[in-house]
């Protein structure tokens, strides 16, 4: 992918000005360029990616906070399927750490050899191979839409009416899904979890091989060249258009907020800032590679981290040549002695003397994930006044598919709009 220039003048008045360039303002922009609208994206930022940034350091690329790529998700294929930055996958399933050693679960849907392993190490009552057999049936093959009309209730209730077992419940399902929803009490709209599980059983949970920032990157340079524009923070949305923190003024009739929740709030008033969860990722390097294999693990036993993977291993490319590169994530802000506790923890969960890795850095990303305990609607109208609409994860679901469906939805009642204001479609009642 060719390298581009963020910067540089703006249009005089553009058609629509978007809000951010994380991967839901990208979405709305090339969804409204493609229909023949100037849109002009504003990002606060250095560069595109909003929570998908990648920082180069020292050698190592550094994701901010531990992120997958899931090339299940529907708004990924139909924008991204078959071209996009080249991808390395994880290996399908988790390495649980259980105090007793390790153990493989071939998540999430178990292969007929499964029964041995649950029966050899304890996983859980064999019961549960035929009832998670059939919840991932259901989930892979049933249409999203049946999924979306089922009943909300929490994680927790939606595995136990599925018949999963207590043991399955503690010893795989409440570390992985709290890694992925950042919430230990499997308190999540059980729609969202189907939704994604349906997701991991029809894609590959992959990195990027220049970090995460590659996909919005890759994003961005699909635009017309000058759509994209970094360094410019938007104070405030007026009755014309957008005031920047400069004091420029930027006229359009139409504006899109595509920033994260709080932001969104404030630049538009009404609409409700939510509520979120916060992860720290510490990032560790060794000269030995702690597990040699491209594979996430998760503590089972003692649920002191919500998960670690070695992301050498998955992508050689983040760490230089001979060295490891270790990703950790853990809920909350980062704190004195948290580091040192930790260290401790990944050497018994890894099985090796991790007293020499060198900690290379701590990265808090409040907000990462809006909390989405149900009754959690799936999407939302992103329309709040005329010619203002709000869009990203927090209007739909705290994910890329999330984020790019609200910003794919932007876009359509942007046009919509557009059409009726122009005569071309009978006005709203």
């Amino acid at each position: 992918m060719p390298e581009r220039s963020w910067r540089g003048p703006v249009p005089a008045r553009p058609d629509v000005i978007v809000v951010g360039a994380g991967v839901s303002g990208l979405a709305c922009a090339a969804d409204l360029t493609a229909a023949g609208l100037e849109v002009l994206v504003l990002e606060a930022s250095d560069s595109p990616g909003g929570r998908m940034r990648t920082d180069h350091h020292d050698g190592f690329l550094l994701d901010r906070g531990f992120q997958v790529f899931n090339t299940g998700y529907p708004q990924v294929r139909r924008r991204m399927g078959g071209v996009g930055p080249r991808m390395h996958p994880f290996t399908p399933g988790v390495v649980l750490a259980t105090g007793r050693g390790h153990l493989r679960f071939g998540a999430p849907l178990p292969r007929p050899s499964a029964a041995a392993t649950f029966l050899r190490g304890g996983l859980g009552p064999l019961g549960d191979v035929p009832a998670l057999g059939l919840l991932s049936a259901r989930d892979a093959l049933a249409p999203a839409s049946v999924i979306k009309a089922g009943p909300d209730v929490t994680v927790r209730r939606a595995l136990a009416e599925a018949g999963i077992s207590d043991v399955l419940v503690e010893r795989f399902f409440r570390p992985f899904l709290s890694g992925v929803f950042l919430e230990p009490d499997l308190a999540t709209s059980a729609r969202v979890f189907h939704l994604v599980w349906r997701s991991m059983l029809r894609g590959s949970l992959c990195l990027p091989a220049g970090g995460i920032g590659a996909v919005p990157r890759w994003l961005a340079a699909g635009l017309p060249e000058g759509t994209v524009r970094t360094g410019c923070p938007v104070r405030e949305v007026t009755d014309e258009g957008v005031l920047t923190e400069d004091g420029a003024e930027i006229g359009a009739r139409i504006v899109v907020v595509a920033a994260e929740g709080s932001a969104a709030a404030r630049l538009v008033p009404g609409v409700p800032s939510p509520r979120t969860r916060t992860v720290t990722t510490y990032y560790h390097a060794s000269e030995r590679s702690p597990l040699a294999e491209p594979t996430l693990l998760l503590d089972s036993a003692r649920h002191r981290f919500l998960n670690s993977c070695v992301l050498s291993e998955v992508a050689p490319g983040y760490a230089p040549p001979g060295v490891a590169l270790i990703s950790t994530s853990v809920l909350g802000e980062d704190r004195p002695g948290r580091e040192a506790e930790l260290r401790a923890a990944l050497g018994d969960a890894y099985g090796v003397d991790a007293s020499a890795w060198e900690a290379l850095r701590a990265v808090t990303v409040r907000g990462a994930l809006p909390a989405m305990e149900p009754p959690q609607p799936l999407g939302r109208t992103t329309r709040v006044s005329p010619g203002r609409y709000v869009c990203g994860d927090h209007r739909a679901t705290g994910s890329v598919q999330g984020a790019m469906a609200s910003g794919a939805r932007a876009a359509r009642e942007v046009l919509v709009d557009v059409a009726r204001a122009a005569g071309l479609l009978p006005a709203r009642r």
